[in-house]
């Protein structure tokens, strides 16, 4: 997948462009049916599919305050939207100068002349540019004066539900990582690298791996059964976010133990994959009463994770893309 990261690095080279746009935070399973539907689209009409996103999200400068905590990194969404099979992915920087341009001007000056759009798939509560002016009804007006095709798909749901973003964070802060991975289509996961911490679970007989990670979202603090990739294996483990009040310790914290495994991991990079909430934090009356309790989420984490694998972000359209790393 080719990557544009500015507007001036974009001409209109490609055949029969055919484009969505949107934040695509998270890349769930409602993100990956319009990036199919873009790439089945460019196919059928031997073109070019291809995803137009900002970085960062407009509401990081527009409104800081109440912006969204990200639920992918930045480097995670550009990896998801390559698994897509999407062909070409424009990252525009987003700054107060970007916010006033008007909805006329991204569309004749980028979307026409820059890229060549022939063809657009927008979700149907789509709007951008200056006070949200880029609505549905403006974008096919506009899509007959300037030649291009608007398609506007319809609120992509199961059994009801929409599949959203917003949800997804609500399952995320109440705890419930097993019930996002119907709204994902894989399980939720972090990537950090393992440094040096307090030491506090070797002394406990239960050694942890502090990570440090990039991730603005986070469970709700608690006490989780994972899987870790490290390197090429996968393993099963105990993850603990909180502020261990035990030990009335400040600060959120990502402490991982994994299960029967020996070896010096700092300075290494682990992938945690969230797959079912044991417990949540709690201050014990001593540490003989914590170790009691980390023997008990061992216990249940082991029977829970036997039978589980890994679910992963894998293309799953007919054809071969190419993508090196189809893991989320």
């Amino acid at each position: 997948m080719k990557i544009f990261r500015s507007i001036e690095e974009l001409k209109p080279v490609f055949p029969h462009v055919v484009l969505t746009i949107g934040n695509f935070d998270g890349i769930h399973l409602g993100h990956r049916e319009i990036f199919r539907k873009v790439v089945k689209t460019a196919r059928d009409a031997q073109g070019t599919s291809l995803v137009f996103t900002f970085v960062p999200h407009p509401l990081k400068v527009l409104d800081p305050v109440h912006a969204p905590s990200l639920i992918n990194t930045y480097e995670e969404k550009e990896r998801l939207i390559a698994a897509s099979c999407i062909d070409a992915l424009v990252c525009v920087p987003f700054n107060l100068e970007t916010a006033k341009m008007t909805a006329e001007t991204f569309v004749k000056d980028v979307l026409v002349k820059r890229i060549g759009l022939r063809h657009l798939i927008v979700g149907y509560d789509y709007a951008f540019g200056r006070d949200r002016q880029g609505n549905v009804d403006y974008l096919r007006k506009s899509g007959q004066e300037n030649g291009f095709e608007v398609e506007v798909l319809p609120p992509i749901s199961i059994n009801g539900e929409v599949f959203s973003s917003t949800r997804i964070r609500q399952c995320l802060y109440s705890g419930d990582v097993a019930g996002v991975v119907r709204l994902l289509g894989r399980h939720f996961n972090l990537e950090g690298k393992v440094m040096h911490g307090a030491k506090r679970g070797h002394r406990l007989g239960f050694p942890t791996a502090n990570l440090k990670t990039d991730k603005e979202l986070l469970p709700r603090n608690g006490v989780y059964a994972v899987k870790v990739k490290h390197r090429d294996q996968v393993l099963d483990g105990v993850v603990n976010i909180g502020c261990n009040p035990t030990f009335r310790v400040g600060g959120i914290s990502i402490e991982v133990h994994l299960l029967d495994f020996y070896g010096d991991l700092y300075g290494e990079d682990l992938r945690i994959y969230f797959v079912d909430r044991l417990r949540e934090e709690i201050l014990f009356p001593s540490a003989n009463d914590l170790i009691r309790a980390i023997n008990h989420d061992i216990n249940r984490a082991r029977d829970i994770l036997a039978q589980k694998k890994v679910i992963e972000y894998r293309e799953y359209l007919n054809g071969n893309c190419n993508v090196e790393n189809e893991e989320s």
